[in-house]
């Protein structure tokens, strides 16, 4: 899978997602750090790049435009430490694989993990 991981992420679940043969950049990589939610959205969108954030922000830009894809992982309330969010992404990336291909957010707490399809209505 691909993976676009933003700055309010650790550069390491990059790395780490690489390690384990998936295609995942950071967006520091891409001399993106300073760079809108708006662009950092687009160019997921653009290379088809699961985007993960700890950034609500992103849900919000996929709710306002109504669109398919990028599919969102959001970790809320999870542990803050690099390694743990890397481990519990690894953990259950297997079960999330369909769902993430065909659009979906994906939130992911301590206690569970809820995946909503894209795109979000406003009903």
């Amino acid at each position: 899978m691909r993976f676009l991981v933003d700055n309010a992420m650790s550069p390491l679940i990059a790395k780490g997602l690489m390690a384990k043969g998936h295609d995942a950049i950071h967006v520091r990589d891409l001399g993106m750090a300073a760079a809108s939610d708006s662009d950092i959205f687009d160019i997921a969108a653009q290379e088809d790049r699961i985007l993960i954030s700890a950034d609500t922000d992103f849900g919000a830009l996929l709710a306002f435009r109504q669109a398919a894809k990028p599919s969102f992982i959001l970790f809320r309330q999870t542990a803050k430490r690099p390694t743990s969010q890397l481990e519990f992404l690894l953990t259950h990336l297997f079960q999330l694989e369909k769902d993430l291909l065909a659009g979906c957010v994906v939130v992911m707490e301590d206690e569970r993990i809820r995946i909503r399809a894209l795109p979000i209505s406003k009903s």
